[in-house]
């Protein structure tokens, strides 16, 4: 029990170290309790899994627990996104638990608990599950039923009521979609198929070693799809993580475009072209560009701690035109408090259509209203061990100048984040929830200054 831990978006752990048959029946357990305990055996259990090694069999082993703790368990008849399943969460007024580790290497497998309200589950949530742990409901008045279900046709209504493909289609953009062995496969291929929208693809089979790279939609895995855009005129790629809630898009140059400026550029679409109303929620991590376009439309900011389950509960409370983090996860207004990559990847080919502009035009439409480009990096700084944190970010808290730059503010909402006085340029330190490192995020206006602060910092 000691190796559970539900952290900030679930249990994760390697298959057959950690992640075993009874870890898996002692967390279902937990969770079945904490379920009991606050809506009773009338809530519906939505069960899905990913296509991670031994995922669907865990899942399965899951189903059997929750039924005979007396549930009726809706279990998906094939490989599921994140997202579609929260969503039917929230549609079905469910809970439900997702078999995933997201985009962590793939000896990995994970069990995410979604409540009903479809976001990640908060702290407190999390606390109950941990404190079940070793428990189970104590009465069996009845024996539950399994039932296969198909959780894509509501999750497809959904998404073509809140994105105009029929806009979509009149792009006259090649659109090249690298499945990357993900959930994903099934999901954006069909929404784009179902409105007549032409597509090219790669990676379109599931594969629990991921083609030998990462499940994670970064450049360094994403040479194919790079390469591929490069050699196709006035193409643009899109990719997924394992789960689906993360996305990676490619601009017509080959280019990685990164989340902060897709999330720039989605609400100023989102504020034109959509008329939607609301503040803009962002995490401490993400880039000054989205406070610069924010200012410019007008709209408020609220900034939460790293981590969408932070995002998520923000979205609940302030009902924001769009809600996002720096690792490439997002959702909006209308949807659910959740990342979504499939919506991510709908919403950019819709910002595209309706400006009738390249993605390389709408991000030179984006430095022009922010005033500039903003350059990021990240260094994870290892410690000998944890002792080391609190002293390191107690020196950073009351330093007052770094490599020639100085400090015009502190913030402390996570970790210790230093804006300076060139209003281009902060640095912020947090520590690794999991282990003993800093986790050392930069940002400015040039690669040189990004440099320099590095060198000073390191």
């Amino acid at each position: 029990m000691g190796s559970i831990k539900f952290g900030t978006d679930g249990w994760r752990a390697v298959v057959g170290k950690d992640f075993t048959e009874e870890n898996v029946i002692t967390a279902s357990n937990a969770i079945a309790k904490y379920i009991y305990d606050n809506f009773g055996l009338e809530k519906p259990i939505l069960i899905g899994y990913d296509p991670r090694n031994m995922a669907d069999v865990f899942s399965y082993k899951c189903a059997e627990i929750f039924a005979d703790n007396g549930f009726e368990v809706l279990y998906s008849n094939s490989v599921i996104p994140t997202p579609v399943l929260a969503y039917n969460a929230k549609h079905l007024n469910a809970c439900a638990v997702m078999f995933t580790a997201s985009h962590n290497p793939p000896e990995y497998l994970g069990i995410k608990f979604i409540p009903d309200y479809a976001g990640p589950a908060t702290q407190d949530i999390t606390d109950e599950i941990m404190y079940n742990l070793g428990f189970s409901i104590k009465e069996h008045l009845k024996k539950g039923e399994i039932r296969k279900y198909n959780f894509k046709p509501d999750y497809f209504a959904h998404l073509n009521k809140i994105i105009d493909y029929k806009k979509i289609k009149e792009l006259k953009t090649n659109i090249i979609f690298d499945g990357l062995y993900s959930a994903t496969i099934g999901y954006f291929d069909r929404i784009l198929s179902m409105n007549d929208i032409p597509f090219e693809s790669l990676h379109m089979e599931h594969d629990t070693n991921f083609g030998g790279g990462m499940p994670e939609p970064k450049p360094e895995y994403l040479k194919e799809l790079i390469e591929k855009v490069k050699q196709t005129p006035n193409s643009i790629g899109f990719a997924n993580d394992g789960d689906g809630d993360r996305f990676g898009v490619i601009n017509e140059n080959g280019e990685y475009v990164s989340p902060n400026e897709i999330i720039a550029i989605l609400l100023m679409h989102l504020k034109k072209n959509k008329n939607l109303d609301g503040p803009l929620v962002k995490t401490v991590g993400a880039s000054l560009l989205l406070d610069r376009v924010a200012e410019k439309l007008g709209v408020e900011v609220i900034e939460t701690a790293v981590g969408f389950k932070h995002v998520g509960e923000a979205m609940r409370k302030y009902n924001p035109v769009i809600g996002g983090e720096e690792s490439g996860g997002l959702s909006i207004h209308g949807h659910i408090p959740e990342k979504d990559g499939i919506l991510a990847n709908s919403l950019i080919l819709e910002a595209m259509a309706y400006e009738n502009k390249p993605l390389t035009g709408l991000q030179k439409d984006l430095y022009k209203v922010a005033g500039c480009r903003f350059y990021n990096d990240r260094v994870d700084k290892r410690l000998e061990n944890t002792e080391e944190i609190k002293p390191l970010l107690e020196k950073y808290k009351n330093i007052s100048e770094i490599g020639g730059f100085k400090v015009k503010n502190t913030a402390l909402k996570d970790g210790v984040k230093l804006y300076f006085d060139d209003n281009s340029s902060w640095i912020l330190i947090r520590p690794s929830g999991t282990e003993p490192l800093l986790r050392i995020y930069f940002e400015s206006d040039s690669p040189e200054k990004i440099e320099k602060l590095k060198q000073a910092v390191l």
